[in-house]
Order: structure tokens, then sequence, then C-alpha cells
């Protein structure tokens, strides 16, 4: 497995090494000890599924308390997946990472507890699956507005996206009162 660096401390692109042949290929899309090795050291207590259609933007979300951290790797399709660093006196604060993931490219993506996590969908059908370090818990859960100037992210979207109502109603990050803190 490669382990890739990103711009905000603690955030990390995993490259799983696949074995492919004729009939197909196989991948380990997870094994603690290769994960503990790299930094991500923490025990993942439920799995999700998401499905998406083209254009459609999820985000961005994160809870507060019991913070989630999630590893994300794509099954089908291609998405922009985003990680905001939004803990109160971090030196990466309101700061984000973005990166493809697609069925063909295998990438994994890091989003350690204390980021918001989002994504947009590129292809016509994209199926996301991630692992969490806590359970959701709808009490729990915060959004920040995707297009938060603020934060400026740059989503490559090419007509204004699909959105929930929850996602549409969002404040940006200086409205948002209830942030993780900084650990150090």
């Amino acid at each position: 497995m490669n382990v890739v660096e990103t711009s905000l401390r603690g955030v990390f692109i995993f490259e799983p090494k696949v074995f492919g042949d004729a009939r197909g290929f196989l991948l380990e899309t997870y094994r603690y000890q290769r994960y503990a090795e790299a930094g991500v050291d923490l025990h993942f207590v439920q799995d999700c599924w998401s499905r998406s259609v083209k254009g459609t933007v999820r985000g961005l979300h994160f809870q507060e308390p019991r913070a989630q951290g999630k590893l994300v790797h794509v099954t089908r399709g291609a998405i922009f997946d985003v990680a905001v660093d939004i803990r109160k006196g971090s030196p990466g604060f309101g700061k984000w990472v973005g990166v493809e993931l697609t069925e063909e490219n295998k990438r994994q993506l890091w989003v350690p507890p204390g980021f918001a996590h989002g994504f947009c969908v590129l292809s016509e059908i994209a199926d996301l699956q991630y692992k969490c370090t806590d359970i959701y818990l709808p009490e729990a859960e915060r959004t920040i507005a995707w297009n938060d100037p603020q934060l400026a992210i740059s989503w490559p979207l090419p007509q204004p996206p699909i959105l929930s109502k929850k996602d549409a109603e969002a404040r940006p990050l200086k409205e948002t009162a209830v942030l993780p803190a900084f650990g150090g």
C-alpha cells in the first residue's frame, strides 16, 4: 500500500496494491495493522454505503460531539472527495484537501475526526463505501455550506448541484456554533 500525505496534517490518501489478471482483480480494502503503521490507529465501528447521481453534492458533514473519522473509497463511478479542517485552534483551520476517488484508481481518503467531509459526483452514478470510527448520531450531525466563500472549495461542477434540503440550508463555517477543538 502506498501512503500519500496531503497538505493537511492527518489527512492521507491510500493507494492499495491491486492484483489483477484476465479474470479481474483483488485488493485489500482494509487491514488494521497497515493503517495503524500509517498513523490511522483507530477502530472502525460502522460501515456505510452511499449511492448518488451525477452532479450531487453531499456535505460538508461532521459530528460534534463524538466526531467521526471516515475511510472513504469508491466502488462504482467517480467522485471529488473533500476533507476540511474545522478544529478550533488548528493551524489548518478552514483549509481543505480534495482528491478524485474512482473505481479505476481505487484510492482511499482518510478524513480524521474533527474534519468536515463532503463530495460531488462526477460520473453518472457513484457508489461510495466508508468506514466510520463512531456511529452516526442524528443529534450530533452538523452541516457546513458546501459553497462557503471562506472555504472557497473548487468543486468540479459543470452545473448547479443537486442538494438535499439539509445541505441547501447549511450555513457557512463562521456561523457554525458547535465545532470540535484542536487537540494538539
